[in-house]
């Protein structure tokens, strides 16, 4: 423990949430209790506190990095380049990605992000959080833009909305995928990656003028 003492407090912090991490993807959050978290962690909850004041600082710091990750995701698929069709698949491919390395925050991120910007008390982790998530949803918007523009999209489409459509179809699919496996093999005679590729040429044709479907 004299060597732990020494690390850098970044150090005790990263080993924390790695091991929270670990039990809320198998427990869930309200589940996993602090003195568990310490106890993977290798550590008493009385140092726990010494670095988190509470779970939910840990559930907002794991969150935020995992919503970074997100924003990478989709900034690297429409800076890929190609038509517009290729970045939409790129684009749902990116959340296929994101859902399946973190299966736990693709629900908490497509959830309900809900601060309170003017409130005083509100942890910077959500605040950063919220601000990333907003820097999401402005890159999508240029891109839906950016397909009306060039004649690719429906040029009925009301952008805002259609974002907010787009995101809750697209986890729609990519959740219903992963919660009726083996009901979709049975009776659609579908794989999983076949059904949701489906579903994305779906959503797809549903927003493209008729000529780029």
């Amino acid at each position: 423990m004299g060597r732990r003492k020494k690390e850098p407090a970044g150090a005790h912090r990263e080993r924390i949430t790695a091991a929270a991490e670990k039990l809320f993807s198998c427990k869930g959050i309200t589940a996993t209790s602090m003195d568990e978290i310490a106890r993977e962690a290798g550590y008493s909850k009385a140092t726990l506190y010494v670095y988190f004041q509470n779970k939910e600082e840990i559930v907002g710091i794991l969150t935020l990095e995992s919503m970074k990750k997100l924003h990478g995701y989709f900034t690297a698929a429409l800076q890929s380049g190609g038509s517009i069709r290729e970045k939409y698949d790129a684009v749902c491919q990116a959340l296929l990605r994101y859902s399946e390395e973190f299966p736990f925050y693709f629900q908490t991120v497509l959830g309900g992000i809900n601060i309170d910007m003017e409130h005083s008390k509100c942890p910077k982790e959500d605040r950063e959080t919220f601000r990333i998530g907003e820097e999401i949803n402005l890159l999508l918007l240029q891109f839906f833009k950016e397909g009306v523009e060039r004649n690719v999209f429906r040029s009925d489409l009301s952008p805002l909305p259609t974002l907010f459509s787009f995101w809750g179809a697209l986890s729609g699919v990519i959740q219903l995928a992963a919660n009726k496996e083996t009901y979709i093999l049975q009776e659609l005679k579908q794989t999983r990656k076949e059904f949701i590729t489906a579903g994305f040429d779906m959503l797809y044709r549903s927003i493209a003028k008729e000529e780029n479907t």
